[in-house]
């Protein structure tokens, strides 16, 4: 009995990891993959995850692809790296069904100037404040080679997926859900982006950060806490002199 526990919780085990590594079982495949991690203030982190294949075609790169090398990181970088961004990791390149892929974390200033680096100028931004709501807008254009040949099965995705940190009031994502922690995602076939696709993103929120909120009900209540334990403290104390009176 304690044989066949054992061999199905490692079996479990071994199934759960396959799965989170190919992402088959808790998580869709994406050839690209925009994360945009937007702050109140339009600054933003941009996270891509995307095969070589898939970055070339899209967006124009040249092959970093070093064989049984690898993949050459620090041309990755360059090509990432712009005035308007900063390139904070380059991770070390994966495979999936045959392909390399690699993820690279980038930081801007102000989103709306993303479109100034090569990788990211195929898409308009737009971070309009009015009122108490900001509205943000990304119009993604066509792929640099559209209609691009690779080594594809016509059903891989790209996705961009947007985290937001205020309550969000509107947003065009056909899935109509928000999902946890603020997150709204928009998905397109990859040969619909190679052929152009349009994809529009648009996203209406609150001005004020759930965090700063978050924070402020915090402060609100460790100091109502301060001033009721040093209220109970001169109760306490009045209450013995009375009680040694």
């Amino acid at each position: 009995m304690r044989r066949l526990v054992a061999g199905t919780v490692l079996g479990a085990l071994l199934l759960t990891g396959a799965a989170c590594g190919s992402g088959g079982l808790f998580g869709r495949e994406y050839e690209y993959e925009e994360e945009i991690y937007l702050k109140v203030d339009g600054s933003a982190t941009v996270v891509v995850n995307t095969s070589l294949a898939a970055l070339s075609a899209l967006r124009g790169a040249p092959s970093f692809d070093d064989g049984d090398a690898g993949v050459d990181r620090d041309a990755v970088r360059r090509f990432f790296q712009s005035p308007v961004t900063e390139v904070a990791r380059v991770s070390r390149p994966w495979e999936r069904h045959g392909r390399k892929f690699v993820q690279v974390r980038v930081t801007t200033a102000d989103i709306r100037s993303l479109s100034k680096s090569v990788p990211f100028a195929w898409s308009a931004y737009a971070f309009t404040p009015r009122g108490e709501t900001v509205t943000f807008v990304q119009a993604m254009g066509p792929s640099v080679l559209p209609n691009a040949k690779g080594p594809w099965q016509g059903s891989e995705l790209v996705a961009v997926r947007l985290h937001v940190p205020a309550k969000i009031q509107f947003h065009n994502a056909p899935s109509k859900k928000v999902e946890r922690g603020n997150i709204v995602s928009w998905e397109q076939p990859l040969k619909d982006r190679l052929a152009g696709q349009p994809l529009r993103v648009e996203v209406r929120m609150e001005r004020n950060s759930i965090l700063a909120w978050t924070l402020t009900i915090f402060g609100a209540s460790a100091a109502a806490a301060a001033v009721l334990f040093v209220l109970v403290i001169w109760w306490v104390k009045r209450k013995g002199r009375q009680v040694a009176a």
